[in-house]
């Protein structure tokens, strides 16, 4: 408990000081410091808040036990009232500041990258990777987040053979890091003449969208090429060498863009691709060098690693990490995937706290 408190109040004396510093007219024109000293009070934000609460509380506390002392019944009756009702409030509060606590991902609040391809299955492969990004489209928009296609490889049957797309908004990465998997779908094909069930595969990556503070690119380590872009984009896109394909010659990692604007556009949006990409394989190398597992206890976040069951006759969905299965499967293909996602965000929660306690 001792510990906890003193956590709590250097918390509190870092989040008055950067109170300070944005009231300082003198930084009024930095705006990287303020943005920076902005993100960092809302990251405290909420521990600060409970923190303020709860020594209300235990003040509370201490002022009815000193009323118990008087002699006027009507008095200690009203502290024996307060004393039941601050002494409930409190354990409550110290698990919700134990929870606050917990060493939070950085990269929680940042846009993501998600990469979905159809893997085993082959043309169904390519259907069901549609199907996810559709998921996921519906989804996003339940959470008021935007969405930006990077790029598409369509699929002669549908879907995607590839499609690669970022997602904006709110606390996007904490939501989503638990989808990076190989997702399974059992159905029939539409091509099946006998009605038999079939088994494919797509994978699913996400990825933090890094900021140039997170990864420095050197120039001379790219090469840029752009190229005609191919499919739907209307007259314009395909009379123009507009899409552009950056190629990171150290690593060999390629992104490409085409559905942007122009090519500055598709430039910007492919760079940004690959920045993400190149923190990506940094994050994966820095955590496998302390020998933890990658992100989270949950999953190791490989494409390889199967985490999800999506059963079409029974209409039924499995995530194999948490043992959780819900019989909504036309539901959670229409982006209703709230109870999947908060079920994982509490596991890891849970796994966390554990943890600390160790």
């Amino acid at each position: 408990m001792n510990n906890m408190m003193e956590r709590l109040e250097t918390i509190a004396r870092r989040y008055e000081e950067l109170n300070e510093i944005l009231m300082d007219p003198s930084i009024a024109n930095d705006v990287q410091k303020m943005t920076e000293a902005s993100k960092e009070q809302a990251s405290l934000e909420n521990a600060y808040q409970l923190y303020q609460e709860y020594k209300k509380v235990l003040d509370g506390i201490e002022e009815a036990k000193e009323l118990l002392k008087e002699s006027d019944p009507e008095i200690k009756e009203m502290a024996e009232l307060e004393l039941s009702e601050l002494e409930e409030k409190k354990p409550q509060l110290e698990e919700k500041l134990h929870l606050e606590l917990i060493p939070k991902d950085p990269n929680d609040n940042k846009n993501v990258i998600v990469e979905i391809r159809g893997a085993a299955g082959g043309d169904e492969g390519n259907i069901f990777a549609g199907d996810l990004y559709r998921m996921y489209v519906k989804y996003a928009e339940s959470q008021g987040w935007k969405i930006e296609v990077l790029e598409a490889q369509d699929s002669e049957a549908g879907g995607y053979s590839l499609i690669s797309f970022m997602i904006k908004g709110e606390g996007v990465y904490s939501k989503l890091k638990f989808e990076s998997g190989s997702h399974r779908v059992q159905r029939v094909p539409k091509t099946e003449t006998q009605g038999r069930v079939h088994t494919s595969t797509a994978t699913v990556l996400v990825m933090p969208e890094a900021e140039e503070v997170d990864f420095e690119l050197n120039p001379s380590d790219l090469r840029i090429d752009t190229y005609r872009a191919s499919g739907a984009g209307g007259q314009h896109i395909n009379k123009t060498d507009s899409a552009v394909r950056i190629t990171h010659i150290p690593t060999g990692v390629v992104t490409t863009s085409q559905d942007g604007r122009s090519q500055h556009d598709n430039r910007d949006k492919a760079m940004r691709a690959m920045r993400t990409k190149l923190y990506e394989m940094k994050l994966r190398e820095q955590e496998e060098a302390i020998g933890s597992e990658r992100r989270s206890k949950i999953g190791t976040g490989d494409r390889s690693e199967k985490i999800r069951t999506y059963n079409y006759p029974q209409n039924r969905v499995t995530d194999h990490r948490i043992g959780l299965t819900i019989q909504q499967l036309d539901r959670i293909m229409e982006g209703k995937l709230d109870d999947i996602i908060e079920a994982l965000m509490n596991e890891d929660q849970r796994l966390k706290l554990l943890g600390e306690e160790q």
